[in-house]
């Protein structure tokens, strides 16, 4: 971790770290943490918290089973008792150190949509400005399966685009990456830096929560680095279970680090990190070779659609293997999409009467994943 002034960085805690065996929470390391984000606050950083733990917490104060995640009912009505003993927890460690802490929660929604997504941006800019420290939540109170992050990794990294951070930090009950799952028979190779997040790294995730008592694991953390990566963002998977983890990150610099691709354009990081799409469309290989040397995707080379978006919707490109190599906006709906596959630009305007774009997906409208 270098030199944090100046800096924006995102500090993501989850639950089995603020949460302790006996379910209450663990005040004293947590006073730890705080005195480190003070330090880097202090030294002129923008810190931005992303805080697990509403779940846990209210789940322990109306006695439900399994931690409140027994069923989507029992984690909404913990999260809405719990978060506010989560934000009071949080805004008192920090007015300790004379800094204001406030609160953001956020759905899938509010950073899927792009509107939303610029909104979430200015009021972070804005809190950052005057010196305030977000601390973030999923909304779980009215998330449903259907539409939420369903792990507070994910949401990490997608704040950290939204605020333009320089870097995320990941604590974990773990150092960071192991070429297998920490405990197995044989073990693990420990992994100190990823240049990029393949299908190789990904292999080596495992996605269960050991806790039981957060939704992530070593995968959603893989995908959250993915995210910001795609971003410029370096994202660093670090352990939480000793007292001043930054402070101590800072001085072994023992960790995973995630180094950034490059700095995408704000609307192509947008695009990157989405975690939803409104259809998919599948091409073939030599439309996949065209678009990774920076080409628009024609109809030429689409093999299949599904979904039925409309034109501006983000879909997904997948590659023959059915693999998704890139995201971007339709310039055409799925019903005129349908009509047009495989067919030459030249052909567009006699089979649709109309032909005012070439591109189906057109390079600027799309990012690489």
């Amino acid at each position: 971790m270098t030199d944090a002034s100046n800096e924006t960085i995102v500090v993501k805690i989850g639950s089995s770290l603020l949460i302790g065996e006996d379910d209450a929470v663990r005040r004293p390391w947590l006073e730890t943490l705080v005195s480190d984000i003070a330090q880097r606050h202090a030294q002129g950083a923008s810190v931005i918290i992303v805080s697990s733990g509403s779940i846990a917490l209210g789940a322990r104060k109306l006695g439900l089973e399994k931690g409140g995640r027994a069923n989507l009912a029992d984690a909404q009505a913990a999260a809405s008792v719990g978060q506010i003993t989560l934000s009071s927890l949080w805004s008192e460690l920090l007015a300790e150190h004379d800094i204001t802490a406030a609160q953001m929660l956020l759905t899938l929604d509010d950073l899927e949509d792009r509107k939303r997504y610029l909104n979430a941006s200015a009021t972070l800019e804005k809190l950052l400005e005057n010196l305030a420290i977000p601390v973030i939540n999923e909304n779980d109170s009215v998330a449903t399966d259907e539409i939420r992050f369903g792990d507070n990794d994910r949401l990490a990294a997608r704040v950290a685009q939204a605020a333009s951070a320089d870097r995320v930090l990941l604590l974990s009950d773990v150092d960071g990456l192991y070429d297998r799952r920490v405990g197995s028979e044989s073990a693990g190779q420990f992994i100190g830096l990823v240049e990029q997040v393949d299908e190789k790294i990904m292999a080596m995730a495992d996605g269960s929560s050991s806790s039981g008592l957060g939704s992530g694991g070593m995968t959603s953390k893989l995908e959250a680095a993915r995210i910001a990566n795609l971003a410029g963002i370096e994202l660093s998977i670090i352990s939480g279970q000793e007292d001043h983890p930054l402070e101590r990150y800072q001085r072994t610099h023992v960790g995973t680090l995630f180094k950034a691709s490059g700095n995408a354009n704000a609307h192509k990081s947008w695009l990157g990190g989405r975690l939803t799409s409104a259809g998919t469309i599948t091409i073939d290989a030599g439309a996949a070779a065209a678009l990774s040397d920076g080409n628009s995707l024609l109809a030429a080379g689409i093999i299949t659609i599904n979904g039925q978006f409309e034109r501006s919707d983000v879909v997904e490109i997948t590659g023959p293997d059915g693999l998704t190599i890139a995201r971007g906006l339709a310039e055409y709906d799925a019903l005129d999409c349908a009509k047009i596959i495989g067919r030459r630009s030249s052909e567009l305007e006699a089979v649709l009467g109309y032909a005012p774009r070439s591109a189906v997906v057109h390079r600027n409208q799309m990012v690489l994943v």
